[in-house]
């Protein structure tokens, strides 16, 4: 598999979760989700409705594509965008002539 199709999977899963996450019921408890009551997630049911399952399967696959395109990238580029930087501002130190603070005179000759 190639990073090109993996990116437009990538598109695809995230407007995907983004449906599936807007198509679901709110709560309104908001932080009392974590308090152990029935309509938290991992309440007395567990997610139960088939769009909380759907949800996850969504994640879940997003985030080993996001894996798969950072290892493909990584594994892709053996320098970094600071070694690319580093060379191309690369600058030649001067000449010893041209570092002594004090030029040496030539005297006229007679």
């Amino acid at each position: 598999m190639t990073a090109s199709f993996l990116f437009i999977v990538q598109i695809i899963l995230v407007v995907m979760l983004v449906i599936a996450v807007l198509l679901q019921k709110s709560s309104s408890i908001g932080l009392g989700a974590y308090s152990g009551s029935n309509d938290s997630v991992f309440g007395a049911k567990g997610p139960a409705s088939f769009l909380a399952k759907t949800t996850f399967t969504i994640g879940f696959l997003f985030v080993v594509n996001t894996i798969a395109l950072g290892y493909m990238y990584s594994s892709a580029s053996s320098e970094s965008v600071v070694d690319n930087l580093i060379e191309s501002t690369d600058v030649k130190a001067p000449s010893a002539a041209a570092t002594s603070p004090i030029q040496s005179e030539t005297t006229p000759s007679k």
